[in-house]
């Protein structure tokens, strides 16, 4: 599957720590030859962490991809019906924002964007990464990977000994991820061992 011409959204979500292990992705994104058009919610956009000011990680989103980056609700909604996208990835997705879409709530950009391709019956594909996956969320993150067109990047515990409900996706298999959810199809294996990435 080729990725040149598609368009592609992508949703980030406020789980700040993991945003640089989703930037090199974007731009692979991009150096394949994808239309990548960000989104972000009200959180990345407006909170300063330890890991950034959301001003500095806007400008970084919109420099890497040439396009301005989608902050409201109303300027996604036409990725819907005017401005259709192939795909829609959302990483980090947050605990929050994973209960929100399981439970059909859309108060965010990335939710509504999500939403929108999904009303198209195309592809969304969902990088988790937040501490609750195996616990009160745990029955969000099933709902999803049971509705059709939603497809997530293979994911594992990050840390099952100090943070056994702990869940984040293996970012680096983030392309052949999205070129399987094209082509109507979950990447696979989607459950890995996480941890072991750190030893």
């Amino acid at each position: 599957m080729t990725l040149n011409g598609k368009r592609i959204g992508f949703g980030l979500t406020g789980s700040h720590c993991t945003y640089d292990a989703v930037m090199p992705q974007i731009e692979k994104l991009v150096k394949a030859g994808a239309e990548v058009q960000p989104i972000v919610t009200f959180t990345v956009k407006n909170t300063t962490t330890r890991f950034g000011k959301g001003e500095d990680w806007v400008t970084k989103l919109e420099e890497m991809t040439g396009k301005k980056v989608i902050d409201s609700i109303v300027d996604a909604e036409p990725l819907g019906p005017k401005y259709p996208l192939d795909c829609m990835v959302i990483a980090p997705l947050t605990g929050n924002t994973m209960s929100k879409l399981a439970n059909a709530l859309t108060d965010s950009p990335v939710l509504m964007a999500a939403k929108a391709t999904l009303r198209n019956l195309k592809p969304v594909v969902l990088g988790i990464s937040t501490n609750d996956a195996l616990g009160l969320n745990g029955v969000n993150l099933m709902r999803l990977m049971a509705t059709k067109n939603i497809y997530f990047i293979p994911f594992g515990q990050d840390d099952p000994l100090k943070k056994p409900n702990s869940i984040v996706a293996r970012m680096d298999a983030l392309v052949d991820t999205v070129e399987a959810a094209l082509e109507g199809r979950q990447y696979q294996p989607v459950l890995i061992e996480k941890f072991r990435d750190k030893a």
